[in-house]
């Protein structure tokens, strides 16, 4: 393992945390009481779309070799098309399960599908992007000692900690405090993107520091 590849991976992910932030502040100098609380939905619209657009921009740059009949114009759009079935699935499948967590099944249900999106964002899009619509890939990722790379080292951390986050941001939704970030699902979208940064903070940082002791098999 060398150490410019950890650089690289810390470079990328400043680039995906320096995305939220521009989601968070670019869009208020030209759209009009724009913020992360009173237009909430917009903002996770615009969040979704630019951590997406960088993260296949990194996909481009990291990506490995493929044969010459997988770099077909049909196989990428095959794949491309199987990617956006599974984004959809996954958003789906995770506003059912918000649903049977306790969120309004009728009202609401705008702000519990952008839930989804974004938390599909944060976990579900790099692992498309690194993996694509590869489920045994996905399996062996999220297994014991399954990872063939730094790469997917960071996709454990990041999505581990962006559903963490997320299970952390219920938590005051019912307590009497009365704070306008406790309207649903606010707190779980704020927790869940806190999670998604301390994920790409801490996965180069554990990584450099656990550098001598990860072994890798080949891919």
């Amino acid at each position: 393992m060398k150490d410019s590849d950890i650089k690289k991976l810390f470079y990328m992910h400043l680039l995906c945390i320096f995305s939220i932030i521009l989601s968070t502040f670019i869009p208020s100098f030209f759209l009009e009481n724009f913020s992360v609380l009173e237009t909430h939905l917009l903002w996770l619209c615009i969040c979704s779309v630019s951590v997406t657009a960088i993260n296949l921009l990194l996909y481009f740059v990291v990506k490995p070799n493929v044969s010459s009949k997988r770099s077909s114009l049909s196989y990428k759009v095959a794949r491309f098309l199987k990617c956006c079935i599974y984004f959809l699935i996954s958003c789906l499948f995770l506003h059912v399960i918000f649903v049977l967590y306790g969120a309004p099944l009728l009202e609401l249900v705008l702000e519990t599908f952008s839930f989804a999106v974004i938390l599909s964002t944060f976990t579900v899009v790099p692992c498309l992007c690194l993996l694509g619509p590869n489920l045994k890939a996905w399996l062996r990722v999220f297994s014991k000692n399954g990872v063939n790379s730094i790469w997917e080292n960071s996709l454990q951390i990041t999505t581990i900690s962006s559903f963490v986050g997320a299970w952390l941001g219920a938590f005051p939704i019912p307590l009497d405090w009365e704070r306008p970030w406790q309207v649903w699902p606010i707190s779980c979208t704020l927790g869940a993107t806190f999670g998604y940064v301390a994920g790409l903070f801490i996965s180069p940082l554990w990584i450099y520091w656990n550098r001598k002791q990860l072994t890798y098999k080949n891919n």
